[in-house]
């Protein structure tokens, strides 16, 4: 070395090209024309969001989605909660933990964790189909409502959600006059 700094670009970690590939496939996602695309952008963006900076936190991620398949959810569980402890923020982390103890028909442990996962990223609308989808099975209504749009204005194609936005709609707010 010549004593000089390294030029800001050989200093600059990843992190910043994936944060704004992930940027760009958000706003490709509220541009989507037709579902079919929207579908595939969010399947890109799912990938994009997987993969933590902690070779050991990808590792029990792994091992979280296959304990979760067998449908061992408190293995799945214990492996996310090691996960969380490596990487606090992996959003998948609290995504997948989210899903686990939704799976259990633990609704108040999901519903904890989808809001850490909109607390980080609030345009996770999976995250907001997630507590729609709670907040509906336990009769609240008007926060599915709410939940349901904002997983629609970040993902306007999600079908799921506009039926739900269309059906809550007249029970919370009634028709128009």
């Amino acid at each position: 070395m010549n004593g000089k700094p390294a030029a800001p670009s050989a200093l600059a970690p990843a992190l910043p090209d994936r944060a704004r590939r992930i940027d760009a496939l958000f706003a490709a996602l509220k541009a989507a024309p037709t579902p079919d695309a929207a579908k595939d952008i969010a399947q890109r963006l799912e990938i994009a969001l997987l993969p933590s900076d902690s070779d050991t936190a990808d590792v029990l991620m792994s091992r979280a989605a296959i304990a979760s398949q067998a449908k061992d959810y408190d293995l799945a569980i214990r492996l996310l909660d090691g996960v969380l402890a490596v990487a606090p923020d992996h959003l998948e982390a609290w995504n997948r933990r989210a899903m686990v103890f939704y799976m259990k028909e633990d609704y108040a442990d999901s519903l904890a964790d989808l809001r850490q996962v909109v607390a980080r990223e609030p345009r996770h609308f999976g995250a907001w189909a997630g507590i729609a989808m709670i907040c509906k099975d336990l009769g609240d209504e008007k926060h599915a409502l709410e939940a349901a749009r904002m997983a629609l204005a970040v993902y306007p194609q999600l079908e799921a959600m506009k039926e739900m936005v269309k059906d809550l709609a007249i029970t919370v707010e009634g028709r128009p006059i």
